[in-house]
């Protein structure tokens, strides 16, 4: 056997072995991570959601929950749904592409796409106007559910959002490696789910950080769905093209004019919070930007008292928000988990 025959050899084997290893821990990830709600086809999508209803005189508005990248309904759903059990109608899904949801054939790889998607399936289930809560990359799909559907946004609740264009428009390599339509399919399918597990537990450090990502967070909340190949890269396709997106409708966000609420920590490693969450605050119309020190990218996980007080104060109850992130502060001043390896980057002039 020549030096280019071993060569090859060694490369089927090394393919072979990848992909085999990426079938296996999808499978296992699947079978510990099943389903968890009900299943609706939207234009060719069989979309995953967990619908509360309306308990007997609800104290607040109808609430859709659009959660992040990488993620899946679990996310919200775990640490909020149990601040309005009993208090309001809820709606989490997993994104079409994301979690058990399918991405469909039709136009669910743009915010505007998913927008339709979501207020389909509120029509279905009959509801006729909500809330609305993004949280990260779900932000710029709430910005952009509002713009498209004002009539069904009661209230914006934006956490730790990304919609603004940032300087450059980077994203991490592997995001804009996997968007790539054959590298992309090879890449997700032999790489991405042995390196995602080496990396998912510092991966959620730096996501928490610097406050304390929960022991459970990663198997409770089924994040290692998103390590299958074909979520993978619907994830992938999202996140490399924000930064478009954000460009051509940031500038429609003055047009806004459901009552709007932005939280936010000024020590998010995820995303440029003096870009998004600022700038929110500056182009929505009498939006209330809610500040917390020492806050990370997960507010829903670290704060969940401060984003149900934000939905009450949508709803029109009186809260004062900025009261309660004074509480938050001092409940969290001392935290500095991962501090160590994860860097809250500041953007670049």
């Amino acid at each position: 056997m020549n030096i280019l025959t071993f060569v090859l050899v060694l490369l089927v084997a090394i393919v072979l072995a990848l992909a085999g290893f990426t079938g296996v821990a999808s499978w296992l990830i699947e079978r510990l991570n099943p389903p968890v709600g009900s299943f609706i086809d939207i234009a060719g999508a069989n979309i995953h959601y967990v619908h509360v209803p309306a308990p007997v005189g609800a104290e607040l508005p109808p609430l859709v929950f659009i959660h992040g990248a990488s993620a899946n309904l679990k996310d919200q759903m775990l640490p909020l749904r149990p601040q309005f059990e009993g208090r309001a109608e809820m709606l989490f899904f997993d994104r079409p592409g994301h979690g058990w949801s399918e991405r469909g054939p039709g136009s669910n790889e743009t915010q505007e796409g998913q927008a339709a998607t979501i207020a389909t399936l509120m029509d279905r289930l009959g509801v006729k106007d909500a809330i609305i809560i993004g949280h990260s990359f779900g932000g710029s799909i709430a910005a952009t559910f509002a713009l498209e559907h004002p009539e069904k946004t009661r209230g914006l609740l934006f956490l730790s959002a990304a919609t603004h264009p940032w300087p450059g428009g980077d994203t991490s390599w592997y995001y804009s490696l996997s968007a790539r339509p054959v590298v992309g399919r090879l890449f997700a399918a032999m790489v991405a789910n042995p390196a995602g597990l080496m990396h998912i537990d510092a991966a959620t450090t730096c996501v928490f950080s610097p406050n304390k990502a929960p022991d459970v967070y990663v198997d409770e909340a089924s994040i290692k769905l998103v390590l299958r190949p074909q979520p993978f890269r619907a994830n992938a396709i999202d996140v490399e093209g924000l930064y478009r997106h954000a460009l051509k409708t940031a500038p429609r966000y003055p047009e806004i004019k459901a009552p709007t609420v932005v939280l936010s920590g000024d020590a998010d490693t995820v995303v440029y919070e003096e870009i998004h969450s600022i700038g929110l605050a500056r182009d929505i119309p009498d939006a209330e930007l809610v500040w917390v020190r020492n806050l990370g990218h997960k507010p829903d996980w670290v704060a969940p008292d401060l984003v149900a007080a934000a939905v009450e104060r949508l709803a029109g109850q009186p809260r004062d928000l900025q009261a309660m992130a004074r509480q938050v502060e001092a409940r969290i001043a001392g935290d500095a988990f991962g501090t160590d390896m994860c860097v809250n980057e500041k953007a670049p002039n």
